[in-house]
């Protein structure tokens, strides 16, 4: 008889699940470089994947599958109607797993670069990638842009996974030279690391187990090696920043301000600073639906209360006293740009960062980055799946800062304001930057920053 674990047993099992490390990682790279079948091929390999699950791929495999009627491993995770018709990843496929040394998040990105925006969106909250490159193939224009985009979203660490190494007979002298050319590539993007492991995702070999991996071949696994990577560090020595979304009124006499701890930390009777308008108030509270917190560290959502009825809504920024004030209504940034029409200056959007809501224009397109050489040339527009840099104006400030200083107040949208379409993904290289030689002040969106000049205000921040 079956004997049910007690409620002790449980919150044991549940207090050592929450003290194990999540790792987030992305596969990525070129179309058909076999992405979606490595995940399948890592979620079966690792025993993750449920008994009524494992039914359901075989008939999936025998209906939609490419492997003349052999298990199709990627349909795990391509599950879109579309996807399966095709063949192919067209949105971001999440994963969760978990083994005994810590739990993963990975994310599917699609190869084509139609939907690169997709990958983008993936990219951009890993901690890792896995890019993908066919041993027969030699380094393609969508493999180096998906290297670029990673470099400009901060991903630091890269694991070079060469699949279908069965297909060249595992040939040694093909892998040191995918891994030798990819280096060099590389030399010119910020990568700390570049790991490169020869896999056949379709059999297996490398990716959880050995397998017939050659015996030239010493290094992990890549199961193993993404079990032993040091994790990303937490921004918790760093300044505190939390954006608030909301303002919580559970009872008539408790005001709250809802938002993410996006660094630092934040204790209890700690004086913090609203960047609008440089108040400085003290936390008397720091409430969670499980109850109070003596603390609250990067990663955490949470409600502070303050100790003072002051002016903070939606979108404001509280920080830690020694935190810089970056209050801009100007900045420039790195933009890869998704709108079908080309960017140019006078262009108007709206941005969204973190919580905030700006009208926003270009002043100017000023340079575009060539995704082969990754080297920065003049321009004065970007296209369809361009990676450029762009001044913006804005008609009100708000707080930011340089992405890599924040993720979080570093990294902004822009939305078409006539078909609400996100037509932009932008990382901010510098807040307040000065407007071009010969430009003037009536070139910036008009608002009601000029109504109050025309009135005698001065500058409103």
């Amino acid at each position: 008889m079956f004997d049910a674990p007690s409620d002790q047993a449980f919150e044991s099992f549940l207090d050592t699940q929450s003290r194990r490390d999540v790792l987030r990682l992305i596969t990525c790279g070129s179309v058909d470089d076999g992405k979606s079948t490595l995940i399948g091929r890592l979620l079966h390999d690792a025993n993750q994947v449920f008994e009524d699950q494992l039914t359901r791929l075989k008939r999936d495999s025998r209906r939609y599958g490419t492997q003349d009627g052999d298990i199709d491993y990627a349909l795990l995770v391509d599950g879109l109607a579309a996807e399966r018709e095709q063949g192919i990843t067209i949105d971001v496929a999440y994963r969760f797993f978990a083994t005994d040394k810590r739990c993963f998040v990975v994310a599917d990105a699609p190869g084509h670069e139609q939907y690169t925006r997709n990958m983008v969106t993936g990219a951009s909250v890993a901690d890792l990638a896995v890019l993908l490159v066919d041993a027969r193939k030699v380094l393609n224009r969508q493999t180096r842009r998906h290297s670029l985009i990673l470099s400009m979203l901060g991903v630091r660490k890269v694991v070079l996974a060469v699949n279908k190494m069965d297909l060249i007979g595992w040939s040694q002298n093909r892998f040191q030279a995918i891994v030798a050319e990819y280096e060099a590539y590389a030399e010119s993007l910020d990568f700390t690391e570049i790991v490169g492991i020869p896999l056949s995702a379709l059999s297996g070999d490398n990716v959880v187990h050995p397998g017939i991996a050659p015996s030239w071949y010493e290094g992990p696994t890549l199961l193993q090696y993404l079990e032993s990577v040091p994790p990303a560090g937490a921004e918790a020595n760093v300044p505190f920043r939390f954006c608030v979304q909301w303002i919580n009124r559970g009872r008539s006499d408790f005001r709250g301000y809802a938002g993410f701890v996006s660094s630092g930390k934040i204790r209890v009777n700690d004086r913090i600073r609203v960047q609008r308008s440089q108040q400085e108030v003290e936390v008397t509270r720091i409430a969670t639906y499980d109850g109070d917190l003596d603390e609250a560290v990067a990663g955490q959502s949470v409600t502070l209360a303050l100790a003072d009825e002051i002016d903070v809504s939606r979108g404001d920024v509280l920080t830690s006293l020694e935190a810089k004030r970056l209050f801009a209504d100007r900045l420039s940034a790195r933009l890869f740009w998704t709108g079908e029409r080309p960017l140019a200056a006078g262009e108007r959007f709206e941005l969204k960062l973190a919580t905030a809501r700006r009208r926003a224009i270009v002043e100017r397109v000023t340079h575009r980055v060539d995704p082969d050489s990754a080297e920065r040339e003049a321009a004065d527009r970007l296209v369809n799946n361009d990676i450029g840099e762009i001044v913006l104006g804005l008609d009100w400030p708000l707080t930011l800062e340089p992405y890599v200083c924040s993720r979080d107040l570093g990294s902004f949208i822009l939305i078409d304001r006539e078909h609400f379409d996100t037509v932009g993904i932008g990382l901010v290289l510098e807040p307040d930057a000065p407007l071009a030689p010969g430009r003037g002040e009536q070139k910036r969106p008009s608002g009601l920053r000029s109504v109050f000049r025309k009135l005698g205000f001065g500058r409103v921040s």
